[in-house]
């Protein structure tokens, strides 16, 4: 069986623990550890807030900067921590 020397051959990489598997080029590749590090668990949420709720959290997005699960994991800490 012949190995094909391409610079643009890609590989399937099964990681070593559970997981999605990646598409994984020449060089590179994923490495334990690698990638953003987790802050918590996560879970899906549907959260209804009245429309006017909405635009304040919109609002401070767009002054403050960030994403919406940051801003919400603030308000909901913070909640908690008094």
């Amino acid at each position: 069986m012949s190995k094909l020397k391409n610079k643009n051959s890609i590989k399937l990489g099964v990681p070593s623990s559970e997981g999605q598997l990646s598409i994984m080029f020449a060089r590179g590749g994923p490495r334990e550890g690698a990638g953003r590090k987790s802050v918590g668990e996560t879970r899906k949420i549907s959260l209804t807030l009245p429309h006017e709720t909405w635009e304040k959290l919109e609002e401070r997005l767009s002054s403050k900067g960030g994403s919406r699960s940051e801003i919400i994991r603030e308000i909901i800490e913070s909640y908690f921590s008094k």
